[in-house]
Protein backbone atom coordinates (compact mmCIF):
# COMPACT_ATOMS: atom_id res chain seq x y z
CA UNK A 1 0.00 0.00 0.00
CA UNK A 2 1.27 3.28 -1.14
CA UNK A 3 2.71 5.43 1.71
CA UNK A 4 0.34 8.65 2.69
CA UNK A 5 2.00 12.12 2.28
CA UNK A 6 2.43 13.93 5.24
CA UNK A 7 -0.11 16.80 5.65
CA UNK A 8 0.73 20.39 5.17
CA UNK A 9 -0.27 23.09 7.58
CA UNK A 10 -1.64 25.65 5.18
CA UNK A 11 -0.95 28.81 7.57
CA UNK A 12 2.61 27.14 7.52
CA UNK A 13 2.72 27.25 3.74
CA UNK A 14 1.53 30.47 3.29
CA UNK A 15 4.07 31.69 5.73
CA UNK A 16 6.99 29.77 4.74
CA UNK A 17 6.25 31.40 1.09
CA UNK A 18 5.63 34.55 1.90
CA UNK A 19 9.38 34.77 3.74
CA UNK A 20 10.58 33.07 0.70
CA UNK A 21 9.83 35.67 -1.73
CA UNK A 22 11.28 38.36 1.27
CA UNK A 23 14.54 36.73 1.08
CA UNK A 24 14.68 36.72 -2.59
CA UNK A 25 13.57 40.18 -3.02
CA UNK A 26 16.39 41.52 -0.48
CA UNK A 27 18.90 39.16 -2.52
CA UNK A 28 17.80 40.88 -5.41
CA UNK A 29 17.41 44.10 -3.90
CA UNK A 30 21.61 44.04 -3.53
CA UNK A 31 22.58 42.71 -6.46
CA UNK A 32 21.53 46.26 -7.87
CA UNK A 33 22.64 47.86 -5.23
CA UNK A 34 26.48 46.23 -5.86
CA UNK A 35 25.89 46.46 -9.66
CA UNK A 36 24.98 50.31 -9.33
CA UNK A 37 28.25 50.82 -7.16
CA UNK A 38 30.46 49.02 -9.94
CA UNK A 39 28.83 51.06 -12.19
CA UNK A 40 29.40 54.24 -10.66
CA UNK A 41 33.21 53.58 -9.69
CA UNK A 42 34.35 52.03 -12.96
CA UNK A 43 32.96 55.27 -14.89
CA UNK A 44 34.09 58.36 -12.12
CA UNK A 45 36.23 56.81 -9.52
CA UNK A 46 34.61 57.43 -5.89
CA UNK A 47 31.36 57.37 -7.42
CA UNK A 48 30.36 54.34 -6.36
CA UNK A 49 27.87 55.49 -3.67
CA UNK A 50 25.87 57.91 -5.25
CA UNK A 51 25.44 55.75 -8.01
CA UNK A 52 23.74 53.41 -5.53
CA UNK A 53 20.25 56.23 -4.82
CA UNK A 54 20.66 57.05 -8.68
CA UNK A 55 19.88 53.37 -9.71
CA UNK A 56 16.98 52.91 -7.06
CA UNK A 57 15.35 55.83 -8.06
CA UNK A 58 15.48 55.43 -11.73
CA UNK A 59 13.75 52.07 -10.37
CA UNK A 60 10.96 53.73 -8.06
CA UNK A 61 10.44 56.05 -11.48
CA UNK A 62 9.76 53.11 -13.18
CA UNK A 63 7.36 50.93 -11.08
CA UNK A 64 5.16 54.05 -10.78
CA UNK A 65 4.88 54.48 -13.92
CA UNK A 66 4.02 50.83 -14.18
CA UNK A 67 1.97 51.28 -11.11
CA UNK A 68 -0.78 53.19 -12.32
CA UNK A 69 -0.77 51.93 -15.96
CA UNK A 70 0.24 48.04 -16.40
CA UNK A 71 -3.31 46.97 -15.62
CA UNK A 72 -4.85 48.52 -18.32
CA UNK A 73 -2.11 47.96 -20.91
CA UNK A 74 -2.66 44.22 -19.66
CA UNK A 75 -6.12 43.87 -20.20
CA UNK A 76 -6.28 45.81 -23.41
CA UNK A 77 -3.23 43.40 -24.85
CA UNK A 78 -5.21 40.42 -23.71
CA UNK A 79 -8.64 41.13 -25.27
CA UNK A 80 -10.40 41.13 -21.98
CA UNK A 81 -14.05 42.65 -22.16
CA UNK A 82 -15.56 43.49 -19.13
CA UNK A 83 -18.36 41.12 -18.02
CA UNK A 84 -22.21 42.67 -18.40
CA UNK A 85 -24.07 43.26 -15.82
CA UNK A 86 -26.29 39.77 -15.01
CA UNK A 87 -23.95 37.63 -16.81
CA UNK A 88 -22.64 34.63 -15.50
CA UNK A 89 -24.51 34.33 -12.34
CA UNK A 90 -22.47 31.49 -10.76
CA UNK A 91 -19.28 33.17 -11.65
CA UNK A 92 -20.53 36.58 -9.97
CA UNK A 93 -21.52 34.61 -6.87
CA UNK A 94 -18.65 32.95 -6.43
CA UNK A 95 -16.43 36.13 -6.74
CA UNK A 96 -19.23 37.65 -3.94
CA UNK A 97 -18.82 35.18 -1.94
CA UNK A 98 -14.71 34.99 -1.80
CA UNK A 99 -14.63 38.91 -1.71
CA UNK A 100 -16.72 39.13 1.62
CA UNK A 101 -14.64 36.55 2.87
CA UNK A 102 -11.39 38.62 2.24
CA UNK A 103 -13.20 41.84 3.78
CA UNK A 104 -12.41 43.41 0.23
CA UNK A 105 -15.01 44.96 -2.69
CA UNK A 106 -15.45 42.43 -5.34
CA UNK A 107 -13.08 42.95 -8.31
CA UNK A 108 -14.36 43.90 -11.88
CA UNK A 109 -14.83 40.81 -13.63
CA UNK A 110 -13.39 39.92 -17.37
CA UNK A 111 -13.72 37.13 -19.61
CA UNK A 112 -11.49 36.35 -22.99
CA UNK A 113 -13.03 34.66 -25.36
CA UNK A 114 -11.15 31.55 -25.76
CA UNK A 115 -11.53 28.12 -24.96
CA UNK A 116 -8.45 27.49 -23.25
CA UNK A 117 -8.71 26.86 -19.53
CA UNK A 118 -7.12 29.90 -17.44
CA UNK A 119 -7.21 33.27 -15.42
CA UNK A 120 -5.22 35.59 -13.85
CA UNK A 121 -5.80 38.72 -11.62
CA UNK A 122 -4.33 42.46 -11.78
CA UNK A 123 -4.94 46.02 -10.40
CA UNK A 124 -2.49 47.58 -8.26
CA UNK A 125 -4.49 46.79 -4.64
CA UNK A 126 -7.45 45.34 -3.60
CA UNK A 127 -9.50 48.62 -4.44
CA UNK A 128 -8.52 48.71 -7.75
CA UNK A 129 -8.19 45.12 -9.06
CA UNK A 130 -9.20 42.82 -11.97
CA UNK A 131 -10.37 39.64 -12.46
CA UNK A 132 -10.04 37.58 -16.06
CA UNK A 133 -11.32 34.45 -16.99
CA UNK A 134 -11.66 32.59 -20.10
CA UNK A 135 -14.36 31.41 -21.65
CA UNK A 136 -12.75 27.96 -21.50
CA UNK A 137 -12.76 27.80 -17.97
CA UNK A 138 -15.72 28.75 -17.20
CA UNK A 139 -17.44 25.98 -19.92
CA UNK A 140 -14.87 22.95 -18.72
CA UNK A 141 -14.78 23.82 -14.56
CA UNK A 142 -17.60 23.01 -12.17
CA UNK A 143 -18.37 25.37 -9.15
CA UNK A 144 -15.54 23.83 -6.61
CA UNK A 145 -12.47 24.10 -9.37
CA UNK A 146 -14.25 26.80 -10.18
CA UNK A 147 -13.80 28.16 -6.91
CA UNK A 148 -10.69 26.82 -6.28
CA UNK A 149 -9.42 29.09 -9.48
CA UNK A 150 -10.91 32.51 -8.13
CA UNK A 151 -9.72 31.62 -4.65
CA UNK A 152 -5.89 31.56 -6.00
CA UNK A 153 -6.41 35.03 -7.79
CA UNK A 154 -8.10 36.68 -5.48
CA UNK A 155 -5.05 35.80 -3.15
CA UNK A 156 -2.69 37.10 -5.80
CA UNK A 157 -4.27 40.63 -5.04
CA UNK A 158 -4.66 40.40 -1.29
CA UNK A 159 -1.43 38.98 -0.80
CA UNK A 160 -0.30 42.27 -2.99
CA UNK A 161 1.48 39.30 -6.02
CA UNK A 162 1.20 42.23 -8.59
CA UNK A 163 3.09 44.83 -6.38
CA UNK A 164 5.87 42.17 -6.03
CA UNK A 165 6.41 41.26 -9.22
CA UNK A 166 6.03 44.88 -10.77
CA UNK A 167 8.75 45.25 -8.25
CA UNK A 168 11.00 42.51 -9.25
CA UNK A 169 10.05 42.77 -13.24
CA UNK A 170 11.33 46.63 -12.90
CA UNK A 171 14.74 45.82 -10.92
CA UNK A 172 15.43 43.19 -13.83
CA UNK A 173 14.67 45.83 -16.11
CA UNK A 174 17.75 48.09 -14.45
CA UNK A 175 19.69 45.42 -13.85
CA UNK A 176 19.87 45.11 -17.61
CA UNK A 177 20.28 48.32 -18.91
CA UNK A 178 22.61 49.39 -16.57
CA UNK A 179 24.71 46.03 -17.47
CA UNK A 180 24.03 46.98 -21.58
CA UNK A 181 25.34 50.56 -20.94
CA UNK A 182 28.33 49.16 -19.25
CA UNK A 183 29.29 46.78 -21.30
CA UNK A 184 29.11 49.12 -24.57
CA UNK A 185 30.98 51.43 -22.79
CA UNK A 186 33.60 48.82 -22.46
CA UNK A 187 33.22 48.45 -26.16
CA UNK A 188 33.63 52.07 -26.88
CA UNK A 189 36.65 51.80 -24.69
CA UNK A 190 35.50 54.61 -22.27
CA UNK A 191 35.46 52.11 -19.00
CA UNK A 192 38.32 50.26 -20.12
CA UNK A 193 40.47 53.45 -20.18
CA UNK A 194 39.03 54.83 -16.68
CA UNK A 195 39.54 51.23 -15.06
CA UNK A 196 43.46 51.54 -16.50
CA UNK A 197 44.25 55.00 -15.38
CA UNK A 198 43.61 54.39 -11.63
CA UNK A 199 45.34 52.44 -9.16
CA UNK A 200 43.67 49.09 -8.93
CA UNK A 201 41.48 49.88 -11.65
CA UNK A 202 42.04 46.20 -12.79
CA UNK A 203 40.29 44.64 -10.69
CA UNK A 204 37.53 46.89 -10.48
CA UNK A 205 37.40 46.74 -13.96
CA UNK A 206 36.94 42.86 -13.89
CA UNK A 207 34.80 42.70 -11.29
CA UNK A 208 32.49 44.70 -13.36
CA UNK A 209 32.83 42.86 -16.44
CA UNK A 210 32.11 39.90 -14.32
CA UNK A 211 28.93 41.82 -12.87
CA UNK A 212 27.68 42.99 -16.18
CA UNK A 213 27.51 39.51 -17.85
CA UNK A 214 26.19 37.47 -14.89
CA UNK A 215 23.70 39.67 -13.18
CA UNK A 216 21.45 39.65 -15.88
CA UNK A 217 21.10 36.31 -15.61
CA UNK A 218 21.15 35.89 -11.94
CA UNK A 219 18.64 38.68 -11.95
CA UNK A 220 16.05 37.00 -14.34
CA UNK A 221 16.48 33.83 -12.18
CA UNK A 222 15.38 35.34 -9.04
CA UNK A 223 12.60 36.87 -10.90
CA UNK A 224 11.51 33.67 -11.99
CA UNK A 225 12.19 32.25 -8.70
CA UNK A 226 9.99 34.86 -7.16
CA UNK A 227 7.00 34.12 -9.73
CA UNK A 228 7.35 30.54 -8.34
CA UNK A 229 7.08 31.03 -4.77
CA UNK A 230 4.12 33.51 -5.07
CA UNK A 231 2.32 31.15 -7.19
CA UNK A 232 2.53 28.23 -4.44
CA UNK A 233 1.82 31.09 -2.07
CA UNK A 234 -1.34 31.74 -3.64
CA UNK A 235 -2.14 28.32 -3.40
CA UNK A 236 -1.43 28.29 -0.12
CA UNK A 237 -4.09 30.87 0.78
CA UNK A 238 -6.52 30.52 -2.18
CA UNK A 239 -7.10 26.59 0.20
CA UNK A 240 -7.06 28.62 3.22
CA UNK A 241 -10.21 30.51 1.59
CA UNK A 242 -12.16 28.03 0.65
CA UNK A 243 -11.23 25.30 2.96
CA UNK A 244 -11.12 23.38 0.35
CA UNK A 245 -7.53 22.48 -1.34
CA UNK A 246 -9.03 19.11 -3.51
CA UNK A 247 -11.22 22.03 -5.88
CA UNK A 248 -8.27 23.84 -7.05
CA UNK A 249 -5.76 20.80 -7.04
CA UNK A 250 -8.71 19.03 -9.49
CA UNK A 251 -8.79 22.46 -11.23
CA UNK A 252 -5.06 22.60 -12.35
CA UNK A 253 -5.26 19.13 -13.27
CA UNK A 254 -7.99 19.69 -15.75
CA UNK A 255 -6.02 22.88 -16.90
CA UNK A 256 -2.77 20.96 -17.49
CA UNK A 257 -4.44 18.29 -19.27
CA UNK A 258 -5.66 20.89 -21.59
CA UNK A 259 -3.20 21.37 -24.31
CA UNK A 260 -4.89 23.85 -25.82
CA UNK A 261 -2.58 27.41 -25.82
CA UNK A 262 -3.90 30.52 -25.26
CA UNK A 263 -3.83 32.69 -28.27
CA UNK A 264 -3.63 35.97 -26.70
CA UNK A 265 -1.07 35.34 -24.25
CA UNK A 266 2.80 35.90 -25.04
CA UNK A 267 5.94 36.00 -23.32
CA UNK A 268 5.16 38.92 -21.71
CA UNK A 269 2.10 38.18 -19.73
CA UNK A 270 2.46 34.42 -19.15
CA UNK A 271 3.31 34.62 -15.74
CA UNK A 272 -0.12 36.13 -14.56
CA UNK A 273 -2.05 33.14 -15.37
CA UNK A 274 -2.98 30.32 -12.76
CA UNK A 275 -0.93 28.34 -15.36
CA UNK A 276 1.41 28.44 -18.15
CA UNK A 277 -1.24 29.84 -21.10
CA UNK A 278 1.90 29.12 -23.73
CA UNK A 279 1.59 24.85 -23.47
CA UNK A 280 5.65 25.13 -24.27
CA UNK A 281 7.28 21.67 -24.92
CA UNK A 282 9.24 20.87 -22.30
CA UNK A 283 12.89 21.97 -21.61
CA UNK A 284 15.67 20.69 -19.92
CA UNK A 285 15.79 22.97 -16.62
CA UNK A 286 12.47 24.09 -16.84
CA UNK A 287 12.79 23.97 -13.03
CA UNK A 288 14.47 27.17 -12.81
CA UNK A 289 13.57 28.86 -15.92
CA UNK A 290 9.95 28.57 -15.54
CA UNK A 291 7.53 30.99 -14.71
CA UNK A 292 5.49 28.69 -12.65
CA UNK A 293 6.27 25.66 -10.40
CA UNK A 294 5.65 22.36 -12.01
CA UNK A 295 1.48 21.56 -11.96
CA UNK A 296 2.28 18.03 -10.58
CA UNK A 297 4.15 19.77 -7.74
CA UNK A 298 1.49 22.27 -6.86
CA UNK A 299 -1.00 19.56 -6.67
CA UNK A 300 1.12 17.67 -4.15
CA UNK A 301 1.09 20.05 -2.15
CA UNK A 302 -2.02 20.81 -2.18
CA UNK A 303 -3.48 17.19 -1.68
CA UNK A 304 -1.78 17.13 0.94
CA UNK A 305 -2.70 19.97 3.01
Amino acid sequence: MAAQPSRLNIYDAVAANRWRTVALVTVFTGLLVALGYVVGEVFAPGGGVAMVPLALGFSGVSATASYFAGDKLVLAQSQARELAPGAEPQLRNIVETLSIGLGIAPPRIYVIDDTAPNAFATGRDPKHASLVVTRGLLDKLDRTELEGVIAHEMSHVVNRDIRVMLLVTVLVGTVALLSDWMLRSFAWGGGGRRGRDRGGGGIILIIAIALAILTPIVATLIQLAVSRQREYLADASGALLTRYPLGLANALRKIAADTEALEVANKATASLYIANPLKDAPRALDGLFDTHPPIAERIRRLEAM
